[in-house]
């Protein structure tokens, strides 16, 4: 008997008809636009990358001449293991933890591409771990956190966080909502440089969740993308020493994109601090076994170009210097912007590449038809995007709405 392939296909439908369509991402929808836009003088406050006065998005120095290093030294491309580069993480970890911290035998971590990647590898132990448990993000929060954690399985839920209309965090309002939290409940934090807001919490504010966390029995998970944009390396990763330090379990993701500069080579790593050796043991073998089924082994050339910069003196002198006038630069547009209206003042105040705007989404949009500037409907604006020429015209027309 010969099968009509077609009729039968017809027959039981396409194995994708209970697809749904999904939503245009904001952002990328806002690149197109930008990109379309011929008016001269147009302004993006979109895009999350780092920029120089010039607008350029440059591949530092210290990347450079570790790639020269890795073309000339490196002798094979084979695997490495589900592990990825674990001299790259170990290096790192004396960076986010300092040295002491990071030789703890409670603490195991493992490459993963890019802080997305080390986000969805935390959620993935999580869902295994506690199956049941609710994950605490404030609003806002990175637009992409809230589908990892549920694409996971895990229950997502919402703590308020930052006040638009004050342009600072309510964390009367954040403790008031975490007194819901279960206990083996999970809080998503920002390590530092919080995105959307670039809202600080205080080092008082810190300590006091940290209590939180252990009078209710809940896991903070750090979200660390920024350090070193905010207040220096040291300065950015107070917060998650204290956390750790303070607190059985944790989890700790990582990203190299910003600090690096190595957005699309997707670099970074997650690290678990666990109770116990044994169960920092029993984690690790659980980290990989997901790592292994997801992508069985990180990308190699960013987390070789990370381990080099930070092997070499010479290099990571001038890593550092770089990250410094990368951070210079961005706090010096925070302070340009704040000085034009009384409303603008705490963004001063704030650190990291982004700010929230207390603008309306149609005003967003009147500056975007009326005047070239472009940024999400929510009003966040990537600092680095200011220029010492762009500023006054965006202070012009921010004016009217303030």
């Amino acid at each position: 008997m010969k099968l009509n392939l077609h009729a039968e296909a017809t027959r039981l439908g396409g194995i994708f008809d209970m697809l749904a369509l999904q939503p245009e991402d904001a952002l990328l929808g806002l690149i197109g636009r930008f990109r379309a836009d011929r008016r001269l003088g147009k302004i993006d406050l979109g895009v999350g990358v780092y920029k120089t006065e010039t607008g350029s998005t440059p591949v530092m120095r210290a990347v450079k001449a570790a790639e020269d290093l890795l073309l000339a030294q490196q002798e094979s491309k084979s695997y490495l293991g589900a592990e990825g580069d674990q001299i790259f993480t170990d290096r790192l970890a004396t960076i986010a933890f300092g040295s002491e911290m990071a030789a703890c035998d409670r603490l195991t971590g493992v490459q993963a591409p890019g802080g997305t990647g080390a986000l969805r590898l935390g959620a993935e132990l999580l869902k295994a771990a506690r199956p049941h448990a609710s994950v605490w993000m404030g609003t806002p929060t990175w637009p992409n956190h809230a589908p990892i954690f549920t694409a996971a399985g895990l229950s997502v839920r919402k703590h308020r966080f930052y006040d638009v209309a004050r342009g600072k965090v309510d964390f009367e309002a954040m403790y008031t909502d975490l007194a819901d939290a279960s206990a083996g409940d999970i809080i998503l934090l920002h390590g530092c440089c919080h995105n959307p807001t670039g809202a600080p919490l205080t080092s008082a504010e810190w300590r006091t969740l940290t209590e939180l966390c252990e009078e209710r029995g809940l896991v903070p998970f750090i979200d660390l993308a920024y350090q070193g944009l905010g207040d220096g390396l040291e300065a950015d990763a107070a917060a998650t020493r204290h956390l750790l330090a303070g607190l059985p379990s944790a989890l700790v993701a990582y990203s190299c994109d910003k600090n690096f500069g190595l957005y699309r080579d997707r670099v970074g790593a997650l690290w678990v601090q666990a109770a116990t050796v044994p169960q920092a043991q029993i984690v690790r073998g659980n980290i990989l076994a997901r790592a292994r089924a997801m992508w069985s082994m990180p990308p190699d050339h960013g987390a070789a170009i990370v381990r080099l910069i930070l092997q070499h003196g010479e290099l990571h002198a001038l890593w550092s210097a770089e990250l410094d006038g990368m951070r210079f630069r961005i706090n010096a547009m925070r302070e340009l912007i704040a000085a034009y209206h009384p409303r603008l003042h705490g963004v001063g105040q704030q650190r990291g590449m982004f700010a929230m705007l207390p603008l309306a989404a149609h005003q967003v949009t009147a500056l975007r038809d009326e005047h070239a500037i472009y940024m999400p409907t929510n009003g966040r604006i990537n600092i680095a995007g200011l220029t010492v020429e762009n500023i006054p015209r965006l202070a012009a027309a921010l004016t009217p709405y303030l």
